[in-house]
């Protein structure tokens, strides 16, 4: 009987493991705040991972494209109804996270007969006042944390604090510089988790690869365009400047080739 309490912890923790290798060779997603809106990019082999929730709401993924789809659709129900029986005002990222999604997020990972969700969301919520919004994001265990400039999902705490220190010097303002940002941090956390994978059972996490010094910008470029040649660049932007309720877009192979660094506009097809 005293032992039950220990199984469970022990239990969890290698639930956590098995998670966290789950996510090795997922694609990671990028949240930046500009002046025309919130940007969110990924790359993604045909599945999609960024997708619109509600009228200011965006959300991005990795994981397991089944568990994304559950969550997702869990999202879109729970929005519509509370614009509906309340109003569009009513219906807020923080809402859905803290009082919907991680509950029920939280309790699968917690139930160790059961199985989790293996999938991590990224919530873009853009405020009604230009400049303002934020993301939120939710882990597999169901802790959440909110950000206000940048936000992004990856296989690695450690990984993410990488691409997160790479963001904040970064200083984005126009469109343009937000994909800037977003593609070179992708490639940041791409290049760490892949660095991880190799050297798996040689080092518990990418310590020592993380104390190394950036790839300088044009690593970084060449990284994206090799990754082009078996995935896609998806990137959605919630639009201050689009008319009507919704706000969501996503930018198309034209805007994305006027967008992106001249290396890898050219590689677009």
């Amino acid at each position: 009987m005293y032992e039950e309490p220990y199984r469970w912890v022990e239990a969890v923790g290698n639930r956590r493991q098995y998670l966290d290798e789950q996510f090795a060779q997922g694609s990671p997603v990028v949240g930046v705040s500009c002046d025309q809106g919130l940007l969110l990019m990924t790359m993604s082999k045909g599945t999609p991972k960024l997708y619109e929730i509600y009228d200011r709401l965006a959300l991005g993924g990795m994981g397991h494209p089944a568990d994304l789809e559950k969550l997702r659709f869990t999202l879109l129900e729970m929005a519509h109804v509370e614009g509906f029986n309340r109003s569009a005002s009513d219906v807020t990222g923080s809402r859905l996270i803290k009082y919907g999604i991680a509950p029920v997020v939280k309790q699968a990972f917690e139930e160790v007969f059961k199985a989790p969700f293996i999938v991590k969301i990224m919530l873009a919520e853009l405020s009604l006042k230009p400049g303002k919004g934020g993301f939120l994001t939710i882990n597999y265990d169901g802790v959440f944390e909110e950000k206000s400039q940048h936000a992004v999902l990856a296989a690695k705490p450690s990984v993410e604090q990488r691409m997160l220190e790479y963001l904040r010097r970064q200083s984005t303002m126009s469109l343009k510089e937000a994909v800037d940002a977003a593609i070179r941090t992708w490639a940041i956390g791409d290049r760490a988790q892949r660095l991880a994978d190799d050297t798996k059972g040689e080092h518990d996490d990418i310590k020592g690869s993380a104390e190394e010094s950036v790839p300088d910008s044009q690593a970084l470029l060449t990284h994206v365009r090799q990754c082009m040649a078996e995935k896609s660049i998806e990137c959605a932007l919630l639009d201050h400047h689009v008319s009507g309720t919704s706000k969501y877009r996503m930018l198309g192979s034209v805007e994305l080739g006027v967008l992106l660094p001249k290396d890898l506009s050219s590689a677009l097809t």
